[in-house]
């Protein structure tokens, strides 16, 4: 990997770790902010409440995730192993790290990957339909 192509993708991660950052704490500071509820709210208010803070508890551990894999990829970068497919061990091309920075798979392994699981999934659910009318595999 050139200086050149490896300054421009770490530019990539840092500038989508501060993206994450700023939205992080733009979404706990408006937390903060909301107004407790008035004495007079109904169910359905207090609901629709926890089920918006549900959202944003998740939509913060999702991005609390895509942070730790910003941090891996710059960690990779620094040893030299980043942009490198942990399967194959080809090169990603820059077109996918620059879709997705912490890529750690080029398309075609990722794809494998992905129509492996979902054969697991299908197999699982198989199981579980035989299982359930009372059918074994031998």
């Amino acid at each position: 990997m050139t200086e050149e192509r490896r300054a421009a993708l770490k530019e990539i991660l840092e500038g989508r770790r501060r993206e994450i950052l700023a939205d992080v704490h733009g979404m706990l500071r408006d937390a903060g902010q909301q107004e407790p509820l008035a004495s007079g709210a109904d169910l359905a208010e207090l609901a629709e409440m926890s089920i918006q803070e549900d959202i944003e508890r998740e939509l913060v551990r999702m991005k609390a995730e895509v942070l730790t894999k910003i941090r891996e990829a710059l960690a990779r970068l620094e040893q030299g192993s980043y942009g490198y497919c942990f399967e194959c061990g080809k090169e990603i091309f820059e077109r996918r790290l620059r879709a997705l920075p912490f890529a750690v798979r080029c398309k075609d392994c990722e794809e494998a990957r992905e129509l492996a699981l979902q054969h697991e999934r299908i197999l699982a659910y198989r199981r579980a339909q035989n299982a359930s009318h009372g059918l074994f595999e031998i």
